[in-house]
């Protein structure tokens, strides 16, 4: 028997938006959209009549924006959610706030041109709504308990891990579905003695600051978005910017970055594969490389390849995860010396700044 194919129900005000989508979404052979919808209010009649299996949502809708109508559905029905911005200072925040509501995706709305700009985000898009089919959706229940203030988490006893006997100058993340939760809920457990942190989160390039600004805000340390030339140092984190490869050099000083719009590495660029690769390389047995929870395969051998050159290694734990895609990679590749949840990955970095547990 053939396998399902992926139903999704489009919602959004612009029918320029939904023929396109439809036309995107209807290419993939994995794909099926059930119906479409120009607000949000049709679109509650349509998830009945459609049972979807993924939504894209637009944000800016008449009668009901996409953040109250994602709110009210993530606290009622909860379900896979790809929403749809456009790029600007006010969207991108907005985008932020529905990935905090419980969102996986956002895919780049153009202000002008929307036929062809979406179509310029093919693969992107469907790689995105096939993503958001495979994740684990919270409750709202788990949400609000996830909602901890910075520093009252109650972390793995440090007993309970190995000791590293070379403390880390560099620490890398790699992340994607499900990655900004995660890293939130990681980074604002950090205290400033924390070793120098690089961040790739497959997000597209609209959005990169605005995330980097929402971590600082939660955060100890300090988070923003990575110039070319910026030197890593303890209680500073470096995320990459969503259209450019991040990579790490050194010379005499110490650590630096060097950010290139090089050619897609597993599709992706930011890859995460790419930044792993040159940790390796410059950081070696100083350095740690944690994957965390995404769909596919990138920074599986990127943190093979740290392994290989004396780094400690760390997946995330299946349960935890929304997509245990990358991670699961990484396990059957033999890249990882512990698998943790984040609680615990919490504790491995506190352990590196010595702070008192």
């Amino acid at each position: 028997m053939l396998p399902s194919k992926i139903r999704v129900l489009i919602i959004d005000d612009s029918a320029i938006a939904r023929n396109t989508l439809s036309r995107i979404l209807e290419s993939d052979p994995e794909i099926q959209v059930v119906g479409t919808a120009p607000d949000a209010l049709i679109g509650l009649r349509k998830i009945n009549e459609c049972l979807p299996d993924v939504l894209t949502l637009d944000v800016e809708m008449p009668k009901m924006d996409g953040l109250t109508f994602l709110d009210r559905l993530m606290s009622s029905k909860p379900m896979p959610v790809v929403m749809v911005s456009a790029y600007t200072t006010e969207g991108s925040e907005t985008a932020m706030k529905a990935l905090e509501l419980g969102a996986l995706e956002i895919i780049e709305k153009p202000r002008i041109d929307v036929s062809t700009g979406l179509q310029d985000l093919a693969l992107q898009i469907t790689d995105k709504v096939k993503a958001a089919a495979q994740a684990k959706i919270k409750t709202p229940q788990q949400r609000f308990h996830q909602q901890v203030s910075p520093g009252a988490r109650i972390c793995s006893p440090a007993a309970n891990l190995p000791q590293i006997t070379n403390k880390p100058k560099v620490v890398a993340f790699g992340a994607s579905t499900g990655g900004t939760d995660s890293l939130r809920e990681i980074l604002a457990e950090l205290s400033l003695e924390t070793p120098g942190i690089l961040i790739v989160q497959h997000m597209p390039k609209a959005f990169t600051t605005s995330f980097a600004k929402n971590l600082d805000r939660v955060s100890k340390i300090r988070v923003k978005e990575a110039v070319s030339g910026d030197r890593l140092e303890p209680g500073l984190a470096l995320l990459s910017p969503g259209d450019q490869h991040l990579e790490l050099r050194s010379d005499a000083y110490g650590y630096f970055v060097e950010l290139n719009s090089g050619s897609l590495v597993n599709r992706h660029r930011p890859s995460i594969d790419v930044l792993f690769d040159s940790v390796a390389q410059y950081a070696g047995i100083d350095s740690m490389g944690i994957l965390l929870t995404g769909m596919g395969s990138d920074g599986a051998r990127g943190l093979l390849r740290m392994r290989q050159k004396g780094a400690w290694t760390i997946a995330q734990e299946e349960s935890s995860c929304v997509v245990y895609g990358m991670p699961r990679v990484a396990v059957e590749l033999s890249a990882t010396r512990e698998i943790l949840t984040p609680e615990q990955i919490i504790t491995r970095l506190q352990l590196l700044s010595h702070k008192n547990l």
